[in-house]
């Protein structure tokens, strides 16, 4: 299996926000998109991509269909150090366990390494998201401590204690 990672257009928003379930609310968004919020949004993501800074997105396409999203953003300090660029990723239910996730990540990364973007990649996640830990494990990184977010709240306004994990670039 391969995966494509290219930038995402005003036609992927539909795709995208009908690729959206409770796994990708609880873990990543918090929320379900609208159509034309995944548009404002995407337009932020390419002017982020043509500045050259902030998190920047890409589709993930598997087999000519949307299978999901994948960002990096060098500017998220959240428990990170200078030079650290942070991921984020989410696979459509149709592509789960499939490892799309896992090939979206290495990808990512490689663009990085090629675009000189960052020393580490980091994926901070929640330890019951068993899925991303295994995908932070099946690539490589490399488990570092666990931390309170300095952004991320659950409902009651505590913390969320997220898991910190490197690759070198």
């Amino acid at each position: 299996m391969t995966v494509e990672l290219r930038p995402l257009t005003h036609r992927d928003a539909e795709a995208h926000c009908a690729g959206e379930d409770a796994e990708t609310v609880r873990w990543l968004t918090g929320g379900y998109g609208t159509v034309d919020g995944t548009r404002a949004y995407f337009d932020v993501l390419a002017e982020n991509a043509m500045a050259g800074r902030g998190k920047r997105g890409l589709g993930v396409w598997r087999d000519g269909r949307l299978a999901g999203y994948v960002d990096f953003d060098p500017d998220n300090a959240d428990g990170l150090e200078l030079g650290d660029v942070n991921l984020s990723y989410a696979v459509h239910p149709w592509a789960r366990g499939s490892g799309v996730a896992s090939e979206a990540v290495l990808a990512v990364c490689q663009r990085l390494r090629e675009q000189d973007i960052g020393r580490r990649a980091a994926i901070r996640v929640e330890l019951e998201n068993v899925g991303s830990v295994r995908v932070a494990e099946r690539c490589g990184f490399r488990y570092v401590r666990r931390f309170a977010s300095s952004t991320d709240t659950h409902a009651d306004g505590s913390p969320v204690v997220l898991s910190r994990y490197l690759l070198d670039l």
